[in-house]
């Protein structure tokens, strides 16, 4: 199951949620604004994923902009960002899918969640294979 971090009021976000049920992905929907991710999920993830730490902040979104971070956040630490992060879910680039701990996708692109059904797929196939054999 994937966590999936999203803001009911962002369009995209309803796209992607509209996505994956399509799909048939299995997930739990989090309000990234009542429970933003933590810092030390933040730190884990900025150490693991195969992400820019930028990517991980909403740089359109007005919080990012009346805090002026365009210009701060090179000068911060990767622990000051990850504070900053899990204190304002406003801040993070949304929508966030999440599996087993790991960062599976920053943002929507519709194709890109395509590639969550055939994995979910083959889980699938490999359980039957392995543990029903």
């Amino acid at each position: 199951m994937y966590d999936f971090y999203w803001y009911p009021k962002c369009s995209t976000c309803r796209k992607a949620k509209a996505k994956l049920d399509e799909l048939g992905i299995d997930y739990q929907a989090i309000d990234l604004k009542e429970t933003p991710p933590s810092q030390k999920n933040f730190e884990k993830w900025f150490k693991e994923a195969d992400f820019p730490i930028k990517k991980f902040f909403n740089t359109s979104g007005l919080v990012y902009r009346d805090l002026n971070l365009k210009d701060k956040l090179a000068t911060l630490s990767e622990k000051e960002m990850a504070e900053l992060l899990s204190s304002n879910g406003m801040l993070i680039k949304r929508p966030l899918l999440v599996k087993n701990g790991q960062v599976q996708q920053i943002g929507f692109k519709e194709s890109s969640y395509e590639k969550y059904k055939k994995m979910s797929w083959l889980d699938s196939f490999f359980y039957v294979i392995i543990f029903k054999s």
